[in-house]
This record gives C-alpha cells, sequence and structure tokens, in this order.
C-alpha cells in the first residue's frame, strides 16, 4: 500500500496555484530545491508526470490537473483536523478591511480556508473605500486591510498590480455617447485617474449620478446609463468590460496592498495574511 504525504501535497497545490516552484518555495519558507524535490516524490509515488516542463512556464499536465483536486481536499482535511483536534485552539477576532470591489472573487474563499484552520476565529469583514480603510487602520480599528492605489505606502506590501478597464452593461451602447456619461462613487479613488484619461484624449464626459452607494453604481451602470472603471476581473457577473475598440484610453495599473504584516503576531494574524497573498498573486 502506497501512502500520499502531506507535505508533498502542499507543495503540489502551492506550485500549481502559484505558477512555480519559485513563488511557491516563498510561500511556504522552503528553499527551490526543497520544494522541487518534494513534487519529484510525489510523482515517483503515483508513478506519473504531474508538471509539464516542456516549457519555462510550470502548467499541469492532464494527471495533475485531476491530482489538484484530490490534494486541495486531502490538505484541507488535514488541516481541519489539526485545527479542531489538537490542544492548540485559538479563539478572538480579527477585523479584516478590503474595498468592496476586491471582494470577489477572492475573499470569500479565503475566509471560507481561514475558517477550517482557525474554527474558533471570528472575522469581522469591513467593505468601504480605500481612503477609509487607511484611516481605520491608522487608527487601529482594522487588524489588516487591503487596498487598491496607484503607489505602495511604507509597511505595506503589493499583493498584484491588474489594469484598469471600462465596464458597462452587456451589450450596451452607453459608451458610444457623447459626452460619455460617467458614474463613480464620490471617494472613488478611480475616478480622478478616469477623467485625467478622457481629458487627455480629447473625450468630452459627464457624471451620469454622483452617489456612495455601490448598488447604485451598478444599477445604473447595468441600466446602460453610464460606464464605470474596474479592476480587470472584478467586475460583477451582471456588467461586462466594454469592447470599445480603442475608441476610449487605456487606464492605469492599480496596486492591490495588503496593510498589516509589519504588525503581525502569531500564526493566526500570519496565516490570514498568506492566504490573502496567495489568493490574490494567483488571479
Amino acid at each position: 500500500m502506497r501512502n500520499l504525504d502531506i507535505t508533498t501535497l502542499r507543495s503540489f497545490v502551492a506550485v500549481a496555484d502559484l505558477g512555480g516552484v519559485t513563488r511557491a518555495a516563498g510561500h511556504l519558507h522552503l528553499t527551490q530545491s526543497a520544494v522541487s524535490m518534494q513534487i519529484k516524490r510525489l510523482e515517483e509515488v503515483l508513478g506519473l508526470n504531474l508538471l509539464d516542463r516542456t516549457n519555462r512556464s510550470v502548467s499541469l499536465t492532464v494527471a495533475g490537473q485531476q491530482m489538484l483536486g484530490y490534494a486541495r481536499r486531502m490538505v484541507d482535511m488535514n488541516d481541519e483536523v489539526m485545527a479542531r483536534l489538537t490542544d492548540q485552539t485559538y479563539e478572538g477576532e480579527i477585523v479584516l478591511g478590503v474595498p468592496h470591489d476586491i471582494v470577489l472573487p477572492a475573499v470569500p474563499h479565503v475566509l471560507q480556508r481561514f475558517n477550517t484552520l482557525f474554527p474558533r476565529m471570528k472575522v469581522q469583514l469591513i467593505t468601504t473605500f480605500t481612503r477609509d480603510l487607511k484611516a481605520k487602520y491608522r487608527r487601529g480599528d482594522c487588524d489588516i486591510i487591503l487596498t487598491t492605489e496607484a503607489a505602495l505606502e511604507l509597511g505595506g506590501e503589493t499583493l498584484t498590480a491588474l489594469p484598469l478597464k471600462w465596464v458597462g452593461a452587456p451589450g450596451g451602447s452607453a459608451w458610444r455617447q457623447r459626452p460619455l456619461r460617467l458614474v463613480f462613487g464620490r471617494h472613488c479613488i478611480f475616478r480622478a485617474g478616469a477623467i485625467a484619461a478622457l481629458e487627455a484624449a480629447g473625450i468630452d464626459w459627464e457624471l451620469a449620478v454622483e452617489t456612495e452607494s455601490d448598488r447604485t453604481i451598478e444599477a445604473t451602470v447595468s441600466a446602460d446609463m453610464g460606464i464605470n472603471a474596474m479592476i480587470d476581473g472584478m467586475q460583477p457577473r451582471h456588467l461586462e468590460q466594454v469592447d470599445h475598440g480603442d475608441t476610449l484610453p487605456e487606464l492605469t495599473l492599480q496596486k492591490i496592498n495588503m496593510y498589516g504584516m509589519e504588525r503581525a503576531r502569531g500564526e493566526v494574524l500570519s496565516q490570514l495574511g498568506a492566504l490573502l497573498r496567495q489568493a490574490y498573486q494567483t488571479l
């Protein structure tokens, strides 16, 4: 009877999720050679090639894709058993702040994994604008925050950088109108950059609505009464990126930053930070 080792499975999942041995090694706090050796050991036990090494980038073979689902479940089950049945229990509350427009799709999966690891810990999720989150963090009202901004301040780390994209109603035509009708929140950090890009391109614009409600923004855009700018891949399902054929200006890159790891003490905050890091770096 051959047995699978959880350590090798954890390394395999990390390589698959992070797209390479180098990133996986950093995430697992191991050397690259140690991670490579664990992947090789797993392949030898299974008698299968799990990684396609013919290209410079790491990709999964068909067998690797099949194995990934099993590996995730086994690692999660191992972590749940260790969290629930060992004497090392953690209780308390963590306050996590995330801008409303980048909560999906990453944060629900992070919270699910975190609850498996620390079932007695409570996570209070606050969603608001980056400016408000940074103010709360400075006052000590949040333990960890994510932000969307063009730069990085002292004490933070950039998880990923993604471009802003124009979004509108599916099949909509609001983007063709002139003056172009914009739908932004009063405190939206993307607003000034989007307006500057339009003015540099000589495109007249006007505000279709100015609000502090995310639902109002989404409803107005989905009604094809204007367009908005969102981080690539973060738009809700009832909106879509505008296929404008270069008639609208390209927008800037936005960094998704995390603050709180320089204050983090103990396993709980470190694990939450690691889960957030992994989730956003694989978007």
